[in-house]
């Protein structure tokens, strides 16, 4: 009999305790995981008969959670050709980050106003997670964590919609910098993001907004068009749950 996939013990996170609901919701959250973390390359097709071996659940609840996927724009769907994973143009990585700039911006102003102690501190938690993760060369949960910081961030800003626009806007960030960030792979978002949490707490809404937008430029400065580091192997990426045998859980 196969193990069942459990949801994860802490469901504070965005990411990785997504994986609990339903069937649809567990596929997705891993795939969306997969792509925070770069491990799925930009181009990678999807094939609905792999992700179903790999899951254990029909094509119709894979077919399911790719439509969200694509919805969030990180995922393509292709007539007759099935699912790939977004894969960016310099013309469409640069919309995205004027985009992301223009949340990030409201998204502080609003934090500024609105964030909790209680939300500050779990925002000062996942920096020391991230900051542990690049530490231990765990790269891909580093990633991860940075993208979940932002969109922490804008569960405190207090605005739904701007909530919902930035998990889409963070997804195709993390493929954009996994298709054209440069051979030099130092971080340093953990100090970024501690320096904008004090301002956020300080209340200082100018300080604040300059630290975001030097962070995002920061992050603009390592891209280029080089593309390396994720996989187009689906087994390669998700052999984690298959070395394991798990699978995602039947319905009752």
């Amino acid at each position: 009999m196969n193990e069942q996939l459990q949801p994860l013990k802490k469901p504070a996170r965005t990411g990785k305790a997504g994986r609990s609901g339903t069937q649809d919701d567990i596929v997705y959250a891993h795939i969306f995981e997969a792509i925070l973390e770069q491990r799925l390359a930009p181009g990678t097709k999807l094939s609905e008969e792999a992700l179903g071996e790999i899951f254990g659940v029909s094509r119709t609840i894979i077919r399911r959670a790719l439509s969200r996927l694509a919805h969030e724009s990180v995922v393509l769907l292709r007539p007759n050709r099935g699912a790939v994973v977004a894969s960016p143009t310099v013309e469409e990585a640069r919309q995205v980050f004027f985009s992301r700039r223009m949340v990030e911006r409201a998204i502080t102003e609003l934090a500024v106003q609105h964030a909790t102690a209680e939300q500050l501190g779990l925002l000062r938690q996942m920096v020391r997670e991230e900051r542990d993760s690049f530490s231990r060369g765990d790269r891909g949960a580093g990633i991860r964590l940075s993208g979940e910081f932002h969109l922490k961030l804008a569960e405190a800003a207090g605005n739904a919609p701007l909530v919902s626009f930035q998990r889409s806007l963070v997804s195709q960030t993390s493929l954009i910098i996994a298709q054209y960030e440069s051979g030099n792979r130092s971080h340093c978002s953990y100090d970024e993001h501690m320096q904008l949490i004090d301002a956020i707490e300080a209340r200082d809404a100018e300080q604040a907004v300059s630290l975001m937008m030097h962070h995002m430029d920061h992050i603009d400065s390592k891209l280029n068009l080089d593309e390396e580091g994720a996989s187009d192997d689906l087994h390669a990426v998700f052999s984690h749950l298959l070395q394991s045998k798990k699978r995602v859980p039947a319905k009752g």
